[in-house]
């Protein structure tokens, strides 16, 4: 068994590192062209996104064939095993095409109950976050340590993450403005980014409302693998996308769910 999740480690990282590769020409190059996909707003797609799933998805052909597979660029692959690899290739396009180092490449491995494993990747900085089955760590410029989530428990104190300042419907950015003025500080716009430094402890809270599975899944994993809790604004599921609660402790998920939960 140890060495079946070895191998299914080795996949996601293998995974990772193709797309470092593919991505980082990329990034911060003259003349890099942001296709819009469309809808409400602003939707960026790249030649590096695309790439970069092509180059995941080869791995897994090669390595899983019978797992499913759901990619943000190409769709659903259906699969045999009860495994489905959701790769997003770069969470936060619109921090790739404006140069920031906030987006990240996102790779999770689900089962039926859920994600299983999570990796965010950040290729520009080298800096890789790997949690569950029995892993927990981070690899960058330092070196490798264990991860954990802050063990704060004071809302008061906590420090509060999201992406966009409107976080969704006006009903949700209500809910978002009535705990975000209960939380010592509040940031926005870290993409990915900011699940990352919630599993390595630097920040206490992540709030989100609008995701896709391929958002949130290898979070998820990551985060509960470093002692975090990640639910919906009700205190169910999240790993289907949709509103997203994630905490570094349970003490804290307790105080911010029953602010969030009185959303409707």
């Amino acid at each position: 068994m140890q060495e079946y999740r070895q191998d299914l480690i080795r996949v996601a990282n293998a995974m990772a590192d193709e797309a470092r590769r593919v991505i980082l020409p990329h990034f911060r190059a003259p003349g890099l062209v942001a296709e819009n996909k469309g809808g409400a707003g602003y939707d960026p797609v790249t030649i590096a996104d695309r790439a970069a799933e092509r180059a995941m998805r080869a791995i897994l052909a090669r390595e899983r064939p019978d797992d499913a597979i759901l990619g943000e660029e190409m769709g659903a692959r259906a699969g045999t095993s009860g495994l489905a690899w959701v790769l997003d290739p770069i969470d936060g396009t619109r921090g790739f095409v404006t140069g920031t180092p906030t987006w990240g490449v996102l790779i999770a491995l689900s089962g039926p109950d859920g994600p299983r494993l999570g990796l965010i990747d950040q290729p520009h900085i080298g800096e890789r976050f790997l949690g569950g089955l029995g892993e927990a760590w981070y690899e960058g410029p330092p070196g490798r340590r264990a991860l954990a989530t802050s063990r704060g428990a004071e809302l008061s104190e906590a420090s509060l993450f999201s992406t966009f300042p409107e976080v969704g419907s006006a009903a949700e950015r209500a809910a978002f403005e009535a705990l975000s003025a209960r939380v010592r500080l509040t940031r926005f716009g870290m993409d990915c980014y900011a699940y990352a430094l919630l599993a390595a402890g630097h920040v206490d809270l992540v709030v989100e409302a609008g995701l896709q599975a391929h958002d949130i899944q290898a979070p998820i994993a990551l985060i509960e693998a470093a002692g975090g809790v990640v639910t919906d604004w009700r205190g169910g599921p999240a790993h289907g996308g949709g509103r997203a609660l994630a905490a570094a402790n349970a003490a804290l998920h307790a105080q911010a769910l029953e602010i969030l939960s009185q959303a409707p």
